[in-house]
């Protein structure tokens, strides 16, 4: 199969972005066993992209290297490489450079961030955030598993109580979110398992979460974008 033609789609880091991944079709990867939802893309076949990407049983991928690195959530099943084999849970970041041929006997969805890694973070990060350590947040109600940072970047899993509030706060470099599971709120909506929203920097609200829920979060990287 060809690679793909450039595509623009949700690359304005100015602007408030939120898609429900859940209501999104799957589209054909390079791989006939390897379907993606595409949330955010700036490139080719090899662009800065975030995406929520499915491998049916048995689909694997050749080797392949990572120019500007790969961060994963394993969110169902499991993925596997020649390193090892991620469970549902597992948060994985593939520094610059690296590469691999990633594969899954039985099938798994993932999130998938690509090139957006500083070339300098050469770290390889693998974290079974089912089976970690996780500490409290700054208020009552969250835990908080950090897992990678960077510079300006932090990377964590959040776990919000039911009738959890947080202050207001602004964004210095943008945050982005994925809701894991339950329903995360603040003044501007409702955002159940499967949203994902990306602020710019700068930007301020006041989250809360009346059911509770899990969500992956980021924060700083798109000072550079």
């Amino acid at each position: 199969m060809s690679a793909i033609a450039h595509t623009l789609l949700n690359n304005d880091y100015t602007a408030r972005c939120v898609i429900d991944s859940q209501a999104l079709p799957w589209q054909q990867s390079p791989s006939p066993l390897v379907h993606r939802r595409l949330l955010e893309r700036d490139g080719g076949e090899v662009a800065r992209a975030t995406s929520i990407v499915r491998y049916d049983a048995g689909a694997r991928f050749d080797h392949h290297s990572h120019g500007l690195g790969e961060q994963i959530l394993v969110l169902e099943g499991t993925l596997s490489d020649e390193l090892g084999d991620y469970p549902a849970g597992t948060y994985l970041q593939n520094p610059p450079g690296s590469g691999h041929a990633p594969y899954s006997i039985d099938g798994c969805t993932l999130f998938v961030k690509l090139r957006y890694l500083d070339p300098a973070d050469t770290e390889r990060v693998v974290i079974n955030t089912r089976t970690a350590s996780w500490f409290q947040g700054m208020v009552g109600g969250l835990t908080v598993l950090p897992l990678s940072a960077f510079g300006s970047r932090h990377t964590a899993m959040v776990r919000w109580a039911p009738g959890t509030y947080f202050n207001p706060h602004r964004h210095h470099g943008g945050e982005e979110i994925l809701v894991v599971e339950g329903v995360f709120s603040d003044e501007h909506g409702h955002y159940p398992a499967g949203s994902w929203l990306r602020s710019p920097h700068g930007s301020q609200h006041q989250p809360y979460s009346v059911e509770g829920c899990l969500i992956l979060v980021t924060t700083g990287h798109l000072l550079n974008t």
